[in-house]
């Protein structure tokens, strides 16, 4: 009975929750539709409607057809669209639906020959513009707290595929015509959209609808979509690694010319459109058209474009954004904002658009205490799951006829997709093992409906060499288990064999998630392995053997464990995760055993596999530690100040934070219990921020690390604090905490130590400015490393360099306090 009385009850919630998005009520409702056009009876594209006095209203799809509900009454409806005069008219809605065409006129805006006299310039729009920038934090922080109902709608169009594509089946694979034209994606979405001063947001995701594949950029919520040119920079995530200038920020002036076009009168108020021109030689920045209310000098709309020649755009060409501001109350928000765009890659040529629409504005509304939780987003178990008549009844924009095919298509195949037999079908077909894709990735096999997965390392990472074990062999494996709780269970076990030491090991590494909303886990290991004498890591074993081999340069240490451990990890509240581990192991020794290369330098020999040794012969003895065994308790606090994370049926996503993340770690060496031989504790805390924007140059990353062992009666090296040093010419600068020229083992400590890393990337903020380099989407990037401790005080370096996704090259200087210790190249892929 309970349990009846609590479904009936989740049914009305929802139902409440429902008219609140779409604006509806109990009482009757009729359609008002019709079609918007021009003078010329060509239909008028996302013409903005809505009930005037009200913030509910709609806009017109790409045919210009609209459609809302409304209840019996006399309104005011309002259609506005850029270009064309605002039209008012009045529509009386009795007991049967309204069918209603609007023909719209264009813009009549006149020019006044006025003379501006507080710039100097030749044209009034710079003091326009000027009062505007008065009055832009104004309008930022105007209103405290609001509450909408937010539609959003995604649409991507092949218009013309090469027919070398198109014989290969590419128009099948996207599901066009013959002629390589049609919708390749398409997507809505309803939400519920919350906002309080200064930066927090909460969107309650109710629906949602997506077919075919993905765009070339794409907004996965509300809140990356609420376009406020009254913020000095306009980001679109994807497209860019850096801001936009806007026209109504505090760097106008520097990156605009403005001209005022004309002025109009709407509804009492004086319409200002002014001409947005990009200075010459500057990148980052708009043209088109923004409209000012004179007086208020409010934003009214924008009409701005983006172009790839200017702007170093990704995956498309140009981007036109549109937004149409309407009074509520007594401030003004926006009704519609449109991203349109359109790119040619290679000859396949596209266009597309996201279309949103604000609804329903609750200004100064209260929120319980609690309510802002660091959640931005949540996204309802039945969003994807709504039916064609749900959306038939709350979606605000009709679809046009090629959309409704389109969809259609979609869930049949959706359907067809979710079959037993085709989904056998098709995992038999991934799972198949290919030999190409395995020697570089791997090879992966699901089961279950995707619930179940078997993996295996690539090939490359398979066999291996180095100076310890000779010619190896490393299998690896994996398990992973999902059940439909989101909970998830993963084992990975290994074998590995030296032919020159022949040493087998063998382990298994396991992690159970009992508590994803918490990010709550336990991890059992045990085994034995041959592991680096830096626990930080130093190469790969793929990039160990490269280097070996071919120029004689055994960089990585060994040595051999026998080991079992036990952790637990847990978010302890929200933006806190604590961690802990007990492990106990054996631990020996090793020594070269295999002098194997493929070519032979003068100048160049293999070190002793003891990294405190670095003189000794490749075949030296000598003892870096006895043989010893550890019981070690590591315990951790990680702080995420104002995290926020977005819920799905899928699980919990975490977001990265505006703001430093601190560690604290602890770790004892526990002395006397099992045999174990060590006895220290060794504390530390680590404060990093990977990503800190700065404006138009660019963005930063930190971090620094500060830490000393309150006791080291007893520990060996592998227990000391290590360093993500660098040896070689490539190297991985992507972690911020990595040095460029520190040795690997050099300056491993037991003593105090303060580490510190700063880099920017001014992601083509200077180079943009030169129109060759422009066009080479080149980032430039600086950084400096720094590290004191006992053995290497104020050991330092400095590099500069430029980067282009995950490939880069900088030259650097490292210097042991005033002495130059080192310099050269470095490259980097992302690997190391």
């Amino acid at each position: 009975m309970c349990i009846q009385i609590l479904i009936v009850m989740r049914n009305i919630l929802l139902f409440v929750f429902i008219a609140f998005i779409t604006g509806t009520t109990y009482a009757q409702e009729y359609i008002l539709s019709g079609t918007v056009t021009d003078q010329k009876q060509a239909p008028i594209s996302f013409a903005s409607v809505y009930i005037k006095g009200t913030s509910y209203g709609t806009t017109a799809n790409e045919n210009g057809e609209y459609l809302f509900k409304l209840k019996p009454g006399v309104y005011d409806i309002v259609y506005r669209v850029v270009g064309y005069k605002e039209t008012v008219e009045k529509i009386n809605i009795s007991d049967q639906d309204v069918e209603h065409d609007v023909q719209m006129e264009n813009e009549p805006f006149e020019l006044k020959p006025l003379i501006s006299k507080a710039t100097n310039k030749s044209d009034p729009a710079y003091d326009i513009l000027h009062h505007v920038l008065n009055k832009r934090k104004f309008y930022l922080n105007e209103v405290n707290t609001y509450q909408c109902a937010i539609y959003i709608k995604g649409e991507k169009k092949i218009t013309s595929v090469p027919k070398t594509l198109l014989d290969k089946g590419i128009a099948k694979v996207l599901g066009l015509d013959a002629s390589g034209k049609g919708i390749s994606y398409q997507s809505e979405s309803l939400s519920s959209y919350s906002f309080k001063q200064p930066d927090e947001v909460k969107e309650i995701f109710v629906a949602s609808k997506v077919s075919d594949s993905n765009p070339p950029f794409g907004y996965n919520k509300a809140s990356d979509l609420q376009v406020n040119f009254y913020k000095n920079l306009f980001y679109v995530e994807g497209l860019s690694s850096h801001g936009f200038v806007s026209p109504a920020g505090s760097y106008a002036f520097k990156y605009y010319k403005f001209k005022l076009l004309g002025t109009i009168t709407q509804d009492g108020k004086q319409i200002d459109k002014i001409q947005v021109q990009t200075r010459i030689g500057k990148a980052l920045s708009f043209t088109g058209s923004i409209y000012i209310i004179e007086g208020d000098w409010r934003i009214y709309g924008v009409d701005l474009y983006l172009t790839k020649s200017l702007n170093n755009l990704n995956f498309i060409d140009t981007l036109h954004v549109t937004q149409q501001y309407i009074p509520v109350g007594n401030t003004w928000e926006p009704l519609s904002f449109q991203y349109s765009y359109n790119g040619n890659v290679n000859g396949l040529k596209f266009n597309g658009y996201y279309l949103g629409i604000n609804n329903n504005y609750k200004i100064d509304t209260t929120f319980r205490e609690g309510y802002f939780n660091g959640e931005i987003l949540h996204v309802d178990t039945e969003a994807n799951k709504r039916s064609v008549s749900f959306w038939a009844e709350k979606r605000p924009v009709p679809l046009t006829y090629a959309e409704t095919r389109n969809y259609k298509t979609s869930d049949s195949l959706a359907k067809l997709q979710e079959s037993k037999s085709y989904q056998d079908s098709v995992q038999h077909d991934e799972n198949k093992f290919r030999l190409l894709p395995y020697l570089v990735d791997g090879y992966l096999a699901t089961y279950n409906n995707h619930k179940d997965s078997l993996s295996l390392f690539p090939l490359v990472r398979t066999v291996y060499y180095n100076t310890v074990e000779g010619w190896g062999v490393y299998l690896k494996g994996g398990y992973t288990k999902k059940f439909d709780d989101n909970r998830s269970f993963s084992v990975s076990p290994a074998f590995r064999y030296g032919t020159a030491d022949k040493l087998f090991s063998a382990n298994v590494h396991s992690s159970y998630a009992n508590d994803p909303d918490h990010a709550g886990k336990f991890f059992l290991d045990f085994g034995s392995d041959v592991l680096d004498l830096n626990s930080l890591g130093t190469r790969s074993l793929l990039f160990n053997t490269l280097s070996t081999l071919v120029s004689e340069q055994n960089f990585v240490k060994y040595y051999r464990s026998v080991f079992g451990s036990f952790g637990y990890q847990r978010e302890l509240t929200n933006g806190i995760l604590w961690a802990a581990n007990l492990s106990y192991a054996d631990r020996t020794q090793l020594y070269n055993t295999s002098f194997d290369h493929i070519f032979t330098f003068p100048h160049l020999r293999y070190t002793s596999n003891n990294p405190l040794a670095p003189n000794a012969p490749a075949d030296d003895q000598s003892v870096l530690f006895p043989e010893n065994q550890a019981l070690t308790f590591n315990t951790s606090f990680r702080f995420t100040f104002d995290q926020q994370y977005i819920t799905r049926p899928t699980g919990k996503v975490y977001l990265p934070s505006d703001y430093p993340v601190i560690t604290i770690n602890y770790r004892k060496g526990i002395n006397n219990v099992l045999g174990s031989d060590v006895n220290y504790d060794f504390i530390a805390v680590d404060i990093t921020d990977e990503h800190i924007s700065d404006g138009l140059l660019g963005h930063s990353a930190f971090k620094i690390k500060v830490g000393d062992f309150l006791n080291d009666r007893a520990l060996y090296f592998m227990d000391y604090n290590h360093f993500l040093g660098n040896e070689g010419t490539t190297s991985d600068p992507t972690y911020v905490g990595s040095f460029h020229f520190l040795p690997f083992y050099t300056f491993s400590t037991k003593d105090p130590f303060i580490e510190a890393h700063f880099q920017h990337n001014f992601g083509g903020a200077i180079f943009d400015n030169v129109p060759f380099l422009r066009r080479l989407k080149l980032e430039e990037i600086i950084g400096v490393n720094y590290l004191t401790e006992k053995n290497n005080p104020n050991y330092s370096e400095f590099y500069f360099g430029i980067k282009r996704l995950t490939f880069g090259a900088d030259y650097g200087v490292a210097y042991q306090g005033n002495k130059k210790y080192l310099q050269g190249f470095r490259i980097f892929y992302g690997l190391k």
